[in-house]
């Protein structure tokens, strides 16, 4: 096919609409390009649920094998079940998913072995350059000896793994109600929560990549409206969301409120200290205040990065840290590979929530001190222009200091914002905190007042 390989090899990933962007033929090329760049012998491939996965997957997985690859199929699976082949094989991974997009799209996440990422800096660019040359030079030339395609199933391997790196035996019972949007919880859910003490219920654990009850992206507030009245008619002790690909996880208190991230980063990262005294914790710079404060108070070190997998995992590598948490509910572990796991954090908050008698939400009350704005998006047609009027109003103020490690961060002693571009779309995105709910909206309504001018 024609395919306008700019369209879709985004910064982190492949992804597109299937088949009008790209389809089988264009994975088959993909997988022989994944494994001349990584110098692979070997790769381990999985997919999500959406109708085209299968098909991509294995296309993927035969490009790879004619490069003279052996390729592991472990079929339907998480992201970071994906992330666990790769860590504990040893192998470089290949991932068909399109996380919480429509049901037309579809997409490939890439790892090196050890799950180390793979984006347009360490080898996205170079396979994407080969993909394009040969749809003008015609297919590869294929290696003498095929590669084996062998299929294995690791779920239960890494819901054992994951339960290695969280003691939730002896906690007391709860009632949870999961949220699975038809994504790929519905698949590892019961497999990690099983011999738990725990009343599970189930919402839209059908595997169905067409979402038909809500799209699986538990960020947007419409989507988990459903699990937020269920917590609160069940009487359950909490509710947790899974996004499409099931590697976010989002946290709904017994009240039937939605939990920060940053309140569930700070959580996971004071019990991560005190299994690591004196590590390092990642957070990006859209993190909650909450989040190096709780860091300082537990003896660890606080470091913030720029927003996105790929900056978080980079740091976490070389600072050798323990845990990295970002607004978006990806939570990053050591144990894990540096890899990004929803399911680990869910386990640690199940373990913070039942190894005590208070109800969640006065437990985070504790990581939970500020008034934020969740993250807020503008459409706008220039991009720098509207980001540099928001500079010159705030430039002269009184206490104010500005950054720029990832698009414009401005704070106070009482109060910060940051407004960066989508790289994607031409989008704004907002973020205020501050120390009360007034200080915040009156903070935020100025802001956006100016981007959308």
């Amino acid at each position: 096919m024609a395919a306008d390989l700019s369209q879709i090899v985004k910064a982190y990933d492949v992804r597109g609409v299937v088949p009008d962007q790209w389809d089988e033929s264009l994975a088959e090329l993909f997988g022989a390009a994944f494994v001349r760049v990584v110098g692979a012998d070997a790769i381990v491939v999985g997919h999500d649920m959406r109708p085209s996965s299968p098909g991509l997957s294995a296309a993927f997985a035969r490009g790879a094998a004619r490069q003279g690859a052996d390729v592991t199929l472990i079929g339907l699976c998480s992201t970071d079940q994906l992330y666990y082949a790769s860590g504990k094989l040893d192998l470089p991974g290949a991932m068909f998913t399109a996380s919480h997009n429509p049901a037309q799209y579809n997409g490939i996440k890439l790892c090196r072995a050890g799950a180390a990422p793979v984006g347009q800096d360490t080898g996205l660019a170079d396979i994407r350059a080969l993909v394009e040359s040969w749809m003008e030079s015609g297919a590869p030339d294929v290696a003498a000896t095929t590669g084996t395609l062998d299929e294995r199933d690791t779920l239960q391997d890494y819901a054992d793994h994951l339960k290695s790196l969280v003691d939730v035996s002896g906690i007391r019972p709860l009632k949870v109600v999961v949220d699975a949007g038809n994504g790929m919880g519905g698949h590892t859910v019961p497999t990690v929560f099983a011999g738990l003490p725990l009343t599970l219920v189930p919402m839209y654990f059908e595997l169905d990549g067409t979402f038909p009850n809500h799209e699986a992206n538990p960020l947007d507030p419409a989507n988990i409206v459903d699990l937020q009245e269920r917590v609160r008619a069940e009487g359950a002790d909490l509710g947790i969301a899974f996004d499409g690909d099931a590697d976010r996880c989002f946290v709904v208190d017994e009240r039937g409120e939605g939990v920060s991230p940053s309140a569930v980063t700070a959580l996971v990262a004071a019990r991560e200290l005190a299994k690591h005294p004196g590590g390092t914790v990642i957070h990006n710079l859209i993190t909650s205040w909450s989040v190096p404060e709780v860091v300082r108070e537990h003896g660890g070190t606080p470091v913030r990065t720029r927003v996105g997998h790929s900056f978080i995992k980079q740091e976490m590598a070389r600072t050798g840290a323990i845990f990295g948490g970002e607004h978006s509910a990806h939570y990053y572990f050591k144990d894990f590979w540096n890899a990004d796991t929803g399911m680990l954090a869910a386990l640690h908050v199940l373990a913070a929530l039942g190894t005590q008698e208070a109800p969640l939400s006065r437990l985070l009350a504790a990581y939970d001190r500020y008034a934020g704005s969740g993250e807020i998006n503008s459409t706008v047609t220039d991009q720098a222009a509207r980001t540099e009027a928001v500079r010159e109003a705030f430039a002269t103020r009184q206490g104010v200091t500005m950054d720029e490690l990832d698009g414009l961060t401005v704070s106070t002693a009482d109060w910060w914002f940051n407004l960066r571009p989508s790289n994607t779309e031409p989008l704004l995105r907002l973020n205020v905190e501050a120390r009360d709910e007034p200080t915040m909206a009156k903070l935020r309504d100025e802001v956006l007042a100016l981007v959308r001018a």
